[in-house]
Order: structure tokens, then C-alpha cells, then sequence
């Protein structure tokens, strides 16, 4: 296992280095800079120029990157040009924000998925089963920033149980139990469009894996045995159905930290995912770039962290 994880970490750096070439291009290529999303009419080309040199704009686009990668393997991932921060601490004040959320919805999708595909499988062609099908399809194909548009004019405008948006109350400035109880209550909607988005493919997935697994010789065995249905299948049916859900557990490491962008927009959530968004708005490439080799990073290490944790759950596979 020890000489796989090291074999692992290596192969992530040139993997990292081809991102950062790849990501660093594409930005590179796209019109304009900092400087020409900020210009006013009353900035004169000299003025750019010098702006230009001052932000180190001006050099060829191989200097840039070599720079660039050169302070980022130094842990310095540069000063955001929008905030006038460095872009770790702009990533810090922010993704803790998204992630709260994501975090949540991860809790709340994951175990109703759960729940939904084991039975969904078990009565498999019954009234439940044909709901859930309903409720999965209309989950997956209604757009993020719909249902929230529709929970914000519903719940929030008509009831007036939720804010319409932000993340605490502007005024109040609240603290210990009151400021928790004030973000909670900020993020009910974002967050329940979060988990009505993440939990159809999901239930989806769990009862297709389902499906399989009660099917097997090993399930037969063992209600041959006279086992209770509910020990087949949340001890042995359930059990083998969430091997292959290791993997995509993993991969929700980057999801955490990503921020949800189109949801963050909608309810006015202070979260990174926002703040990416206006970066690229703004041609603030530092932190556009910062950010990305983060998640990049992330990504990488979700996966190899799914892998491990396949492994270890299921000893018939050998790692290599």
C-alpha cells in the first residue's frame, strides 16, 4: 500500500505540470487582460502600459508562466489583482463558505439516495418505485438556477420562512449559537437545491447497483437460511452495493471546496464559487489560475483516495 501511494503522488506531478501548462494557455489566449476589463474613458494608453508593467503583463507569455510556476512550487500562488490579496488568503476567506453548503448537501443526498435506491430496488416496479423514477428524472432535468428561482418566490417572497438571500442577516451581527442559527437559516434553500440536484443520480445510481446485487447467489444463500429481509439486505445486499460508490465518494472532494457557482449567484452566497466566476468576468488570472490548480489538485487526491478506500473495502483487489 506504501509503495503504491508513492507511486501515486509521483505520477500527480508531471499530471500537474501538463494542467497548469494547459490552463495557463487557455487564459493566455483569451482577448484582453486585467487592464482592459478595468479601462475608463478617462485612461490613456500610457497609463496602461504602465499598469501593465506594473502587474507584469507586459512580458512574453513564457516568461509569465515560468514565473508563475516557479512561485507556485514555492507555495505562492500570487496576489489576486481584484482583491488585492494573496490568492490563498482570498481562497480561505471564501471556500469555507461553499463549503459549508456542500457540505450539508452531501450528508442529506448521500443518505437519501441511500435509502431511496435500496428500497426503490427492493420493490422494484412498485407505486414507490415508479415516484422515485418521477421525482429522479424531474431532479435531473430541471436547471439549478430554476428550482431556486422557484424556492426563492415560493418560500421566501409568498411564506416568508426563508431570506431570499445572503448568508446572515445584514445588522445583526450575531454570535456563538444565535450566528449558527442565523447561517442555517440563510442556507436551508441553497443547500436543499444542492441535495435535490445531487441526490437523483445518485438514487439512481444506488438502485441500479442494487438491482445487481440482490440478484446474486450469495443473496439467495442467504435468505435460504432464513436470514431476516432486513439483514440481507442492509448487512449483505447494501454492504456490496456501496463498493462501487467508494469511487464516486472520492471524486466529491473537489465538489466540497468548488463552490457551486450558479447557486452562489442566485441566493447571494459569499462563496468561492462567485468569486471565480467574477475573476474570470474581471481577467483576475492569478487567482483564476490559483483556484484551478487547486480543485485540480483536489481532484488528484480525491481519486487516489478513492482508490485506497476500494482497496481496503473490498480485499480481493490488489493494488498496483
Amino acid at each position: 500500500m506504501k509503495q503504491y501511494m508513492i507511486r501515486r503522488l509521483l505520477q500527480m506531478i508531471p499530471t500537474l505540470i501538463g494542467i497548469s501548462i494547459i490552463v495557463f494557455a487557455i487564459s493566455a489566449m483569451v482577448p484582453g487582460d486585467y487592464i482592459t476589463a478595468k479601462v475608463t474613458p478617462n485612461m490613456t494608453y500610457e497609463k496602461m502600459e504602465q499598469l501593465r508593467q506594473i502587474y507584469g503583463l507586459d512580458k512574453p507569455v513564457v516568461e509569465r508562466y515560468f514565473t508563475w510556476a516557479g512561485n507556485m512550487l514555492k507555495g505562492n500562488m500570487g496576489d489576486s489583482l481584484q482583491h488585492k490579496q494573496p490568492v490563498g488568503k482570498v481562497i480561505n476567506n471564501y471556500v469555507w463558505n461553499s463549503f459549508v453548503i456542500a457540505f450539508v448537501s452531501l450528508i442529506f443526498s448521500w443518505l437519501i439516495a441511500i435509502f431511496a435506491g435500496v428500497f426503490s430496488a427492493k420493490f422494484q416496479y412498485s407505486i414507490f418505485d415508479k415516484l422515485v423514477t418521477l421525482l429522479i428524472f424531474l431532479c435531473m432535468s430541471l436547471p439549478s438556477f430554476f428550482i431556486g428561482l422557484l424556492l426563492i418566490y415560493g418560500l421566501s417572497l409568498h411564506l416568508g420562512l426563508f431570506p431570499v438571500g445572503g448568508m446572515t442577516t445584514a445588522g445583526l451581527n450575531a454570535t456563538g449559537w444565535a450566528y449558527i442559527k442565523d447561517v442555517a437559516h440563510h442556507m436551508f434553500l441553497p443547500a436543499l437545491v444542492l441535495t435535490m440536484l445531487s441526490t437523483g443520480s445518485l438514487t439512481r445510481y444506488f438502485r441500479t447497483a442494487m438491482l445487481e446485487v440482490i440478484r446474486q447467489d450469495y443473496i439467495r444463500t442467504a435468505r435460504a437460511k432464513g436470514l431476516k429481509e432486513r439483514t440481507v439486505i442492509f448487512k449483505h445486499a447494501l454492504r456490496n452495493a456501496l463498493l462501487p460508490a467508494i469511487t464516486l465518494f472520492g471524486f466529491e472532494l473537489p465538489t466540497l471546496f468548488g463552490g457551486a457557482i450558479i447557486l452562489e449567484k442566485v441566493f447571494v452566497w459569499p462563496g468561492v464559487g462567485q468569486v471565480y466566476l467574477e475573476s474570470i468576468t474581471v481577467r483576475d488570472y492569478p487567482f483564476m489560475l490559483g483556484f484551478t490548480i487547486f480543485l485540480a489538485v483536489l481532484t488528484l487526491i480525491g481519486n487516489l483516495l478513492s482508490d485506497v478506500l476500494y482497496g481496503v473495502a473490498d480485499p480481493r483487489i490488489r493494488l498496483k
